[in-house]
């Protein structure tokens, strides 16, 4: 019986393979075995130790095997989530398939891919496809679009673990299912970085029990090097921002003794920030330094990635927008700048470095805070426990249901009972149920119940001679196209020098604050408004030392729960006499200082501090459960206290606890802490202490325009965020008063809960404080651990200047209070 081995196509791939110095690592050889016996399945392996090939070529080495079997037209579809990987992935495709001598062709189609080019692969579909999920969407709207999937042997969804939590996961899920419907024999694949559900995430990609299924991981193991970056001295008062710029001299070395260092930051504003910060200390750097986040014009960030490839720069500075899989060899060396906030998000960033195989990922933590230390100290040893967090999928999604059905009428329409049948094949949709179906059916054609008197709600029309349901409205059908995806954005500008050269983008919430001539700062360059047109911000440069950095909406990620965990057991951990790990050591005085002033909770502890000032009078948690988490149980535990005693609080939060701040004592003892923290009612408590109704409209705004319900995108134009949150919200009322039971706006309800309110978070947290001691400290001043809250307070309403001010006198007060 022949192996995989003595088959002609593995020989072909074995020898160029060995023409490069290359050989097969164990994963990608079980791969391309199990991709030979029909398996599909998931690829999991560190970064840089070469995933896709170990997919790409086991299809290669399959049609070389067996020609006869590949037919004309697209044989591999390649699902990523990013725009600049695919790119990445087409050159190294092509380049081996040339090599190799086949006469294929691996293309890119995306929101980018030129009108031209999009027609021509309309007449011939490449052999290899790269392309997004929301593409595959726009692709099942085309005309007769199913031939261009009839002959597709393999689908690889690249970074599934980024996918898989999300509504674009959903779209995934659907596209696999209708091309599934399409062909015969098709194998699916992920490629996933290590995530704690892998299990469950194979099984939502594969969710048909008769498939021959595995899970292949790498026995290969990236070495990975983290060093902390501490300053020179503890600040007994810690507060966060301010701490990374002191300490960018630090960074310097670094950067010049590695080829190309990538600096992560957590929002675009820091970053612009950090790229200011570092050209000022260092102007030599002018020219070798850039920066890379998602709203810098795309041929700006396509010739910053072509550069790094190049070595041409020695640092970037960057938020997400470079995590995930962009592979660019000359980078030896990352920067973390603040908390990562998750152990899956520190590990993708750590993998960009050392990229070869056997390369150790050396990657540097910078503390913007002295407390995040203890973070640094707490991923450590979450690496070492190899403890990553679970990315939950996402279930019920009426919204991307109803975008999926109008997609496919628009296309060549679909029959009731053959497409139902498809939709429960996925996971996201395995529990739908035919009365639900009924339901959103009812929607596409007649805007269910409610909304059926408006003509513009009846998109989807039955053809009895076809016995199709088909979008015959050409206006209809140009305005679904525009809109389809399951990306809700804020209504961004488009930022233009006044003679016409593209900068940027901008989100309308921050430039509809300035005036004009207020200098800001975009893609490193100082600029003023001249004025605003429709969508377009104009622009001059300005030769202002000051100036305002943008802000962009969704900047502070929550810590992880499993970081969390890691953090709760290290301050456990923080004066134990033997401890080595030079993170706790240095913050030693900071937290004998903490010891002595309150306490510092132990991992079965929670403590709660009484603090009064000339403020008022303070009460500060500290769940150490993320920012998101404590912004919901500060409303609910101040609604509990109101139920006492009728009392008004300021709140404020950081991602270790929270402040409730009053003019008024605050009846909050001993005897009654544990009946204000029980775990009783809880979900009731916290919808009358937050305004779920105002939050569901809001969620709803996403879920109306996905669903179809509001249009975001139109011919040269696109509504604001203000215009859709008045269209969307006018909708939410009409059916909170005439149809509670329609899922969409059922729906916006579940999302709060779940994302919002982190309902099944928050439960954890209260059954983890019942089981713990209470511990009630009355202090005479901020503590280490309560000062930072103090300071997130101040920061809205303060300037930089003014804020650093406040703090000195606050830190001063401090130290004469407790001398």
């Amino acid at each position: 019986m022949s192996t995989l081995e003595t088959t002609e196509g593995y020989k072909i791939i074995e020898d160029w393979l060995s023409s490069k110095n290359f050989s097969p690592f164990d994963f990608q050889l079980k791969a391309w075995k199990k991709y030979a016996q029909n398996y599909s399945g998931l690829v999991v392996a560190p970064t840089g130790f070469g995933k896709t090939y170990s997919l790409f070529l086991a299809v290669l080495i399959d049609y070389l095997n067996h020609p006869d079997q590949y037919k004309k037209g697209c044989k591999l579809l390649w699902i990523s989530p990013l725009r600049s990987l695919a790119k990445d992935l087409q050159k190294a495709m092509q380049a081996a398939i040339d090599e190799i001598g086949l006469d294929w062709v691996a293309a890119v189609r995306n929101g980018d891919t030129p009108q031209n080019i999009r027609r021509q692969q309309e007449r011939k579909m490449p052999d290899v496809l790269l392309t997004t999920p929301e593409t595959m969407h726009l692709l099942f709207t085309q005309k007769k679009n199913s031939r261009w999937f009839k002959n597709i042997r393999c689908v690889v969804i690249d970074e599934w673990h980024e996918l898989l939590a999300t509504k674009r996961g959903v779209l995934t899920e659907l596209a696999i299912a209708r091309i599934r419907s399409l062909t015969k024999d098709l194998r699916v694949w992920g490629i996933s970085a290590t995530i704690g559900n892998l299990e469950e995430a194979k099984t939502v990609l594969l969710p048909n029990p008769e498939l021959k299924t595995t899970i292949i991981t790498s026995k290969e193991k990236k070495k990975l090097k983290i060093v902390s970056l501490l300053p020179d001295e503890v600040e007994l008062l810690p507060w966060a921002g301010h701490l990374g710029g002191q300490l960018v001299k630090k960074v310097l070395p670094i950067i010049y003794e590695n080829t190309t260092t990538l600096i992560f930051t957590n929002t675009r504003s820091q970053s612009e920030l950090w790229y200011q910060l570092l050209l000022d200390t260092d102007p030599d750097l002018a020219g070798q330094i850039a920066i890379h986040h998602g709203s810098i014009d795309k041929k700006l960030r396509n010739w910053i990635e072509d550069a790094i490839n190049d070595g041409l720069l020695k640092a970037v500075v960057c938020t997400s927008s470079l995590d995930l899989g962009v592979d660019f060899k000359p980078v030896d060396c990352v920067v973390q700048i603040g908390s990562a906030k998750g152990i899956a998000r520190f590990m993708q960033r750590a993998g960009r470095s050392g990229h070869s195989p056997n390369e150790v990922s050396k990657v540097y933590c910078l503390p913007t805070h002295t407390l995040q230390l203890i973070e640094v100290s707490a991923l450590k040893e979450a690496v070492k426990q190899k403890d990553v967090e679970a990315r939950i999928p996402v279930v019920l999604a009426y919204d991307v249901l109803v975008q999926f059905l109008v997609s496919l009428a628009v296309g060549e329409g679909f029959q009731w009972k053959e497409t139902f049948e498809l939709i429960q094949q996925t996971h996201a949709f395995a529990e739908l149920t035919e009365e639900d179906f009924s339901w959103a059916m009812q929607f596409i054609t007649q805007g269910g119940n409610t909304l059926k008197t408006y003509e513009e709600f009846h998109k989807v029309v039955f053809e009895e001679e076809t016995n199709l349901y088909k979008v015959t409205s050409r206006r209809i059908s140009m305005l679904h196209r525009m809109n389809v995806g399951a990306i809700v954005s804020d209504a961004m500008l488009k930022v233009r020098f006044m003679k016409g050269g593209f900068i940027g983008m901008i989100e309308e919430f921050f430039i509809s604050k300035l005036k004009n001539g207020t200098p800001f700062v975009l893609a490193g360059r100082v600029l003023e408004i001249v004025h605003i047109k429709d969508m377009t911000v104009f622009v001059k440069k300005s030769n202002s030392k000051k100036a305002i950095t943008p802000s962009w909406k969704g900047g502070r990620l929550p810590l992880t729960s499993y970081l969390s965990h890691y953090l709760r057991l290290k301050l456990n951990d923080a004066l134990h006499p033997g401890i080595r790990e030079k993170e706790l050591k240095f913050l030693n005085p900071l937290l004998t200082t903490q010891n002595s002033n309150s306490h510092i909770p132990k991992s079965d502890e929670f403590l709660v501090e009484k603090i009064k000032t000339k403020e008022g009078y303070h009460l500060f948690f500290y769940p150490f459960e993320g920012r998101l988490v404590h912004e919901i149980m500060a409303s609910l535990i101040a609604y509990r206290i109101s139920k006492l005693k009728p009392i008004t609080f300021t709140i404020a939060m950081n991602d270790y606890g929270f402040d409730l701040l009053s003019d008024q004592e605050i009846p909050v003892f001993e005897e009654n802490l544990d009946r204000i923290l029980s775990k009783e009612n809880l979900m009731e408590d916290a919808i009358a202490s937050v305004n779920a109704s105002e939050m569901a409209s809001r969620k709803f705004r996403d879920i109306a325009v996905i669903a179809g319900l509001v249009v975001q995108s139109q011919p040269g134009a696109r509504k604001t965020n203000k215009s859709l949150q008045s269209s969307s919200g006018l909708i939410f009322r009409v059916l909170e008063d005439h149809e509670p039971n329609n899922l969409l706006f059922r729906q916006a309800y579940t999302e709060v809960f779940n994302e919002q309110l982190e309902q099944a978070r928050l439960f954890e947290a209260f059954d983890r404080i019942s089981k713990s001691k209470i511990i009630l400290k009355e202090a005479r001043g901020y503590t280490p651990l309560s000062f930072p809250i103090k300071v997130d307070s101040l920061r809205d309403t303060m300037s930089n200047e003014k804020l650093a001010d406040r703090i000195l006198r606050l830190q001063k007060q401090h130290y004469k209070l407790i001398q």
